[in-house]
């Protein structure tokens, strides 16, 4: 029997650095290894995918994250999201649902087009119906999924109740509806045995956990290119690279990072003029510019030099207008000499597994997940409890500077802690682990692929009568 399908992957956005494209490029790769042919489907492209071809990806712009259609909703609906929140008049809940509704079906329709154009027989849903960021996509997985019966695997990174901008809404009833749909014909995959405890708890569903993996058989390793980061960006040889790999949101917790700098630099002072602090992506799809004043504001009271590099920083290799070097975040973090990633929250953590693969020190809150799915694995990294002061500033113990110290400046023991959480990381979060779990969730689910597979070919014929 035919065991291999071809696959559509859905999301707002792909070819970026954001932990949602960096997943599904991994997904392609192990998908397409596998013997399957995949597509996808995008609201927008930030950069082309190299794991496909160009005629493989196709776009569908009403599910992007910044259309003019998206925002109207976004302001009608998500109060937080707004300085001055819109105030609906006339327009009432229910208004908005059924405008939600005539629009996702518009999209629902044309995912359908785009199904039995290419023959796809399941759709990989990245997130659409997990977080309201592209609330027409969401509807229109949604209503392939349960009204046109289409196989659907839902990729969860997180969920619209963690994050306070969206929990707080005029659209519950229709986001606990369609983010996730709990419909007995879908297939659910979450990052972390919590998320999967979360969700079998208020959906009563059973999703299958597969968590962010890093190929680190494959690893960035220092080469020709990326030897040039420090002279391009005009850092010496006995510089001190302390980089966040994140993007600029709240929930990364940069203060905290800056914070650690910062005592780092009093505590020992032979540091001076040689430490700098590298934050290497942009704001995302969370614009925030109060906390990147706030950002630059911290840093210079504790006289941290701070890097936004995230102009120069893109998921290709490449050259900017000016014929500069782009670097990936990977070339980044091999140039490193700590990395600092101290959430308050994370559905998992690719920068995590990125910063072992790299073998680059770690300084790590003891994050939910980290707590629950990471930590036990055995990996050896600069701890730092996820405890907050009355402020809500993360308590930093004088252990932790002094540890990270010693990782800069014992190489013996940074070596071996580095080439340790390497390997474990190998083991547990390596590709070899999402290729198991990805062929165990298909083969689960391929009775309902398969089944939905003839029920679009009778609805093909009929519609070409």
């Amino acid at each position: 029997m035919d065991k291999h399908f071809r696959i559509g992957i859905i999301s707002g956005k792909l070819g970026d650095v954001d932990g949602v494209s960096l997943e599904v490029d991994k997904w392609i790769r192990v998908l397409t290894e596998l013997g399957h042919t995949v597509f996808t489907i995008a609201g927008a492209y930030k950069n082309p995918l190299k794991s496909i071809p160009p005629e493989n990806q196709l776009t569908l712009e009403k599910i992007g994250f910044s259309t003019t259609e998206q925002q109207y909703y976004e302001k009608l609906v998500f109060p937080h999201l707004n300085r001055n929140p819109v105030h609906l008049n006339n327009i009432t809940k229910n208004d908005i649902v059924e405008r939600l509704t005539v629009s996702g079906e518009q999209v629902a329709a044309k995912l359908y087009e785009y199904i039995q154009d290419f023959n796809i027989d399941v759709i990989v849903a990245a997130n659409t119906n997990a977080i309201p960021m592209t609330l027409l996509g969401g509807m229109g997985v949604y209503k392939l999924a349960t009204e046109r019966r289409v196989a659907a695997v839902l990729h969860h990174h997180d969920f619209w109740w963690e994050r306070s901008r969206f929990s707080n809404n005029r659209i519950e009833s229709l986001l606990t509806k369609i983010m996730p749909p709990s419909d007995l014909g879908i297939e659910h995959v979450v990052l972390s045995s919590y998320a999967a405890h979360i969700l079998g708890s208020i959906k009563r569903v059973h999703p299958s956990v597969i968590p962010n993996c890093e190929d680190f058989d494959k690893p960035t390793v220092p080469d020709e290119y990326n030897g040039n980061f420090r002279s391009d960006f005009g850092f010496r040889d006995d510089d001190i690279l302390i980089v966040q790999p994140t993007r600029i949101i709240r929930r990364k917790r940069v203060e905290d990072s800056i914070e650690l700098a910062s005592r780092l630099l009093k505590r020992y002072p032979d540091f001076s003029g040689r430490v700098h602090f590298i934050i290497s992506l942009y704001q995302g799809d969370e614009p925030d510019e109060n906390y990147v004043r706030d950002i630059r504001s911290m840093a210079d009271a504790g006289n941290v030099p701070l890097h936004l590099i995230s102009d120069r920083v893109s998921s290709v290799r490449g050259e900017d207008d000016r014929g500069e070097r782009i670097y990936t975040n990977r070339d980044v973090l091999v140039n490193a000499d700590l990395v600092t990633y101290l959430p308050i929250w994370e559905g998992f953590g690719n920068a995590l597994l990125e910063t072992m693969a790299a073998r680059v020190p770690l300084a790590v809150t003891t994050y939910l997940v980290y707590k629950t799915d990471i930590k036990g694995t055995g990996l050896n990294n600069i701890e730092i409890r996820d405890s907050y002061d009355e402020n809500g500033r993360l308590r930093i113990p004088d252990e932790a500077v002094e540890e990270v110290y010693r990782m800069l400046t014992d190489a013996g023991e940074r070596s071996k802690r580095t080439n340790e959480n390497f390997e474990i990381a190998r083991s547990e979060f390596g590709i070899d682990t999402l290729r198991n779990r990805l062929m165990k969730v298909l083969s689960e689910y391929a009775d309902e692929i398969r089944a939905s597979r003839k029920r679009l070919k009778k609805s093909k014929i009929l519609y070409s009568v």
